[in-house]
């Protein structure tokens, strides 16, 4: 197909379509003359990974390149590629550190390893929840940390149902493209779902009829 017929097909702007294949993304179409090229079907689902990379997981360029990268290697694990995908959509947060830090990245290192996690003290995951108990304990709600196994139950059979998810897919990039979409969209259906249950579960604990 022409790069027309791709643009329509994808919904990508000719224009950005050329952005992509000049910053490494999307592979270039085969010459078929010196001013054609012929795209085919994976660039069709190279962009579509492109875009929910960068309109789902809010990825720059920079961080969608590294996921490709992983993508294409097709020596690395697909758990890795889930990996560098996955820690790409942590969020950030700068933080001084102290006292509080150093305590709260201590009890993340005491779950993971009372729950035999199979993660690093480094990811940006343990980073961003040490982040979130510090500011906790700061706020005179230290004693939340007495729930964190609860949390964290319930965040094992979430990501249990994810991957489970995931992997009916097959396509290395179908695997990426859906554990994407499937955490970032799965994030707003948790937080939706948490809330409702906490209407029910405050009525149950504090309503009228108590």
């Amino acid at each position: 197909m022409r790069i027309g017929e791709l643009s329509r097909r994808t919904g990508v702007s000719v224009p950005t379509i050329k952005f992509y294949v000049r910053e490494g993304l999307l592979p270039a179409g085969e010459l078929t003359s010196p001013n054609q090229a012929s795209y085919g079907e994976t660039h069709v689902q190279r962009l579509r990974l492109i875009r929910a990379l960068l309109d789902v997981g809010g990825l720059s360029v920079a961080g969608i390149r590294s996921v490709i990268e992983a993508v294409d290697d097709t020596d690395r694990p697909v758990h890795r590629v889930l990996g560098a995908a996955a820690s790409r959509m942590v969020p950030r947060y700068d933080r001084e550190p102290g006292a509080g830090m150093e305590d709260a990245r201590r009890k993340v290192d005491e779950l993971i390893a009372a729950r035999g996690w199979n993660t690093v003290p480094d990811n940006p995951a343990s980073q961003s929840l040490a982040t979130a108990l510090a500011a906790l304990d700061e706020v005179g709600h230290g004693a939340f940390v007495d729930v964190l196994d609860v949390y964290a139950d319930a965040a094992e059979q979430v990501a249990r149902a994810d991957l489970d998810y995931v992997a009916r897919n097959v396509a290395r990039e179908e695997l990426v493209e859906s554990a994407v979409v499937g955490t970032v969209l799965g994030d707003a259906i948790f937080s939706a779902l948490r809330r409702m249950a906490h209407v029910d579960a405050s009525e149950r604990v504090f309503g009228e009829a108590k």
